[in-house]
């Protein structure tokens, strides 16, 4: 009987990774379309970052201010909630026409082509690939959360039964957080609270 209930909760576990991964295939387009937003934000943040100095300067200090003198277990757990909120936001907000997580992709794309203009500037290109690490496995959370959201806003432009459709859509995008988004957003956390310490 143990044997059974395990190959059970098995089965249910596999289930859902499937179900969830299937769902996550079939928004692809949406997660492709917060990583082209992404980009382009971060291409106008390195391209222009006079345009944001006075903005995202007071938001990097008030970021320092918080995670100075944190050690590493506390950065970690810092970056872990930071990122948890944000991207749980993006998904939950998305379903107000997906207004939150574009707007929300798209300015951290701004800060980053903002920070990468100023390594560039001080430590020359090179500077690119040491901060790479860092984005490895936030950044992939972040745009599937971003498109889940998205996608999430423009289901009251589909067709009938909208309802039945955003209830879907919600159910599926949470299990995809649980199953994929928060495994990823632990790795991030660890990899980048250690490369933070180390660097310090």
């Amino acid at each position: 009987m143990k044997l059974k209930k395990r190959t059970g909760k098995m089965g249910k576990k596999e289930t859902i990774w499937r179900e969830s991964w299937n769902y996550l295939k079939e928004s692809s387009n949406f997660v492709l379309w917060a990583f082209l937003i992404f980009v382009f934000g971060s291409v106008i943040g390195f391209l222009f970052p006079d345009y944001f100095s006075v903005f995202f300067d007071k938001i990097i200090k008030e970021l320092i201010d918080k995670t100075s003198g944190l050690n590493t277990a506390e950065l970690i757990a810092y970056i872990f909630q930071n990122n948890l909120i944000s991207v749980f936001l993006a998904i939950i907000l998305g379903a107000f026409l997906g207004i939150f997580p574009v707007a929300s992709i798209l300015l951290n794309g701004l800060i980053l082509g903002y920070v990468m203009s100023k390594a560039v500037a001080v430590e020359g290109w090179f500077t690119i690939w040491r901060l790479a690490p860092h984005g490895v496995f936030e950044l992939p959370a972040i745009f599937i959360s971003v498109g889940l959201g998205i996608k999430l806003g423009l289901v009251w432009f589909s067709g009938k039964e909208r309802g039945k459709e955003f209830k879907r859509r919600l159910w599926k995008s949470l299990k995809v957080f649980l199953v994929i988004v928060l495994p990823l957003l632990v790795i991030a956390a660890i990899i980048e609270g250690f490369l933070i310490a180390l660097s310090g």
